[in-house]
């Protein structure tokens, strides 16, 4: 089984449960994100144990299904090697090569990179005992050669907008992305009027725009500014600012 907590990063706990005990689940994934650029043969992603307890690790990348399977993942990717041992206090690093696929060279491709953690079983496993693995999964971004621009101009890009939310009352805050990358907000808010109106984060693609409920707002005031942290290929950023228009 798996258990995971859909965002850029999914990270679950380990149960074992055999006398209402919990364990954590103890691979770490370095990084937040992994950039595929097109020009290079593999990337490598390191992957440690932190654990106390050996662990049993499967590999695969999918498409955006999170119900995908290691035996029905179809992504362009080759993982290496696709399973393995990881002890305790150990690390292993995974090489992913791009097997070939007529992708879109103007943008940025999406695809999901899979972490399965399968704990060995307690030592002291008599009676009921339910065991759950934990999937981590990695947003994995191709990158074509020669993209304009970079993350921190797209960012700084962005045209932002409140907006009706279709025939409703409700307003949405509108981002609209004209760049070739994927922009990931880990935080979004809207400060106007003395009031600031949370609508937590998420993504925009490439050449779209992506709206982000405003709960509560009522509109009626000019002006405000757009409070944001946003995610690099390092990890988060600072947060900024950019006005309405």
């Amino acid at each position: 089984m798996s258990a995971y907590w859909l965002r850029d990063v999914f990270c679950s706990v380990l149960l074992c449960l055999s006398t209402l005990s919990v364990a954590h689940a103890g691979v770490s994934i370095d990084g937040t994100r992994i950039v595929y650029p097109a020009k290079e043969r593999e990337v490598t992603i390191k992957l440690t144990n932190k654990g106390s307890d050996p662990a049993l690790m499967q590999i695969w990348v999918d498409r955006g299904d999170t119900q995908s399977k290691p035996q029905d993942a179809d992504a362009p990717f080759l993982a290496t090697p696709p399973i393995f041992r990881l002890d305790p206090l150990k690390g292993q690093s995974v090489r992913l090569a791009f097997t070939g696929e007529n992708l879109p060279q103007d943008r940025e491709s999406l695809f999901w990179f899979n972490a399965l953690e399968i704990p060995p079983l307690p030592q002291d496993s008599a009676g009921n005992m339910m065991q759950i693995a934990v999937r981590s999964r990695l947003k994995l971004f191709y990158r074509p050669s020669g993209l304009s621009g970079d993350l921190h101009k797209a960012i700084a890009q962005v045209v932002w907008r409140v907006q009706r939310q279709g025939d409703g009352d409700g307003y949405v805050l509108r981002g609209e992305n004209s760049s070739p990358y994927h922009l990931s907000f880990s935080a979004l808010s809207l400060d106007q009027g003395g009031r600031t109106t949370d609508t937590g984060g998420g993504m925009i693609v490439p050449f779209s725009s992506q709206d982000f409920p405003l709960p509560g707002y009522s509109g009626g005031v000019d002006g405000g500014k757009v409070r944001f942290r946003w995610m690099s290929d390092f990890g988060a950023a600072p947060e900024q600012s950019a006005s309405l228009h």
